[in-house]
């Protein structure tokens, strides 16, 4: 596509100390699985081939999302490209809303299935989902060793924990063998309405972790249509939340946009991922990085730099204001 060839290459950032580099910008393929609306299967393909001509080379996945049919629908997408060329995860442990199973024996035989569907001889990031839906020990004295056990098979090359209450990485980390995990996903901590991750990137970088951002629009608060229903942030949180989206909008502004350019500017943060399932949509995001990069200029800079600034200010009484997940000891 001659389009794609001339579009800005997305920048790329080495993933802590695995060898990888990946796009500022990630594919993020929950939406594949149809977690927020129906899709057309064919266009997510699409999408997904769109995203690499545009310079994404990082695909994140789970079984938990659509109930296997991301990972599905992801797969028929990365049959199009060059494996050499992409960096592809998925994930172990959460299997459905109130499914959680960190076992050696789930874990191992799930890998197997998740590269079946990802039509994938081996992945090149592992992760625990959500492993503040455990006790932490079951994580560090048996799923870790079981994941261990896959990357000497070849099955996996790298390994990474995920969750939202920031004190399991160290719980986690301080208590297993440098090298035995090799990243970090963290997410609704490095957005627009709460910046609380950035108090743990230092310890991250020290333990020569690489650190990934998900939900920058934090799980849909940062946006036009709102939150979903079951969304669990405070009252006030999704009163502000409202309120930044209407002032953007008086400014002809998009607040996802200006989420997004936002967090993309920190380089201690390797990749930030965002959910795709059309080809406009990954066009509106690469376009969105690449202008809060300043690799391209955006040709709404003045109205975007005095929405972020009232955008900011609506949101400056709840910064940080957050919600548990998991069991009550790790929060």
């Amino acid at each position: 596509m001659a389009a794609s060839a001339a579009a800005p290459r997305m920048p790329r950032r080495p993933l802590g100390q695995t060898g990888l580099e990946v796009s500022v910008l990630g594919f993020g393929a929950s939406p594949l699985g149809g977690v927020f609306q129906a899709i057309d299967e064919d266009e997510g393909v699409a999408a997904v081939k769109e995203a690499f001509d545009l310079g994404i080379n990082f695909f994140d996945t789970s079984p938990y999302y659509g109930d296997t049919k991301s990972e599905t629908v992801l797969g028929r997408g990365l049959a199009q490209l060059l494996r050499d060329q992409i960096v592809v995860a998925t994930k172990v442990g959460r299997y459905g809303a109130n499914t959680f199973d960190f076992s050696a024996e789930r874990v191992t035989a799930g890998i197997r299935d998740s590269l079946a569907r990802l039509q994938l001889e081996y992945v090149d990031l592992i992760q625990c989902h959500d492993i503040e839906f455990t006790h932490l020990d079951q994580i560090v004295n048996e799923t870790l060793p079981a994941l261990l056990a896959l990357k000497a098979q070849g099955l996996v090359r790298h390994i990474g924990i995920t969750g939202l209450p920031l004190k399991i990485f160290r719980y986690v980390l301080d208590r297993v063998p440098a090298g035995t995990v090799d990243t970090a996903l963290s997410y609704c901590h490095y957005t627009l309405n709460d910046r609380s991750l950035e108090t743990l990137l230092p310890y991250l970088q020290d333990k020569g972790l690489g650190v990934i951002n998900a939900s920058v629009l934090s799980m849909g608060l940062l946006t036009h249509q709102g939150p979903p229903e079951w969304h669990p942030a405070p009252k006030p949180l999704k009163q502000a939340a409202t309120a930044a989206a209407a002032a953007a909008a008086a400014r002809g502004v998009s607040l996802p946009k200006l989420a997004i350019m936002e967090a993309v500017k920190d380089p201690a943060i390797a990749t930030h991922l965002v959910g795709f399932c059309t080809r406009q949509q990954v066009r509106d995001n690469v376009a969105a990085v690449l202008q809060g990069l300043g690799v391209e200029p955006s040709p709404a800079a003045e109205a975007e730099s005095a929405a972020l600034a009232e955008v900011q200010r609506i949101l400056e009484p709840v910064q940080g204001l957050t919600w548990s997940s998991g069991l009550p000891e790790n929060n």
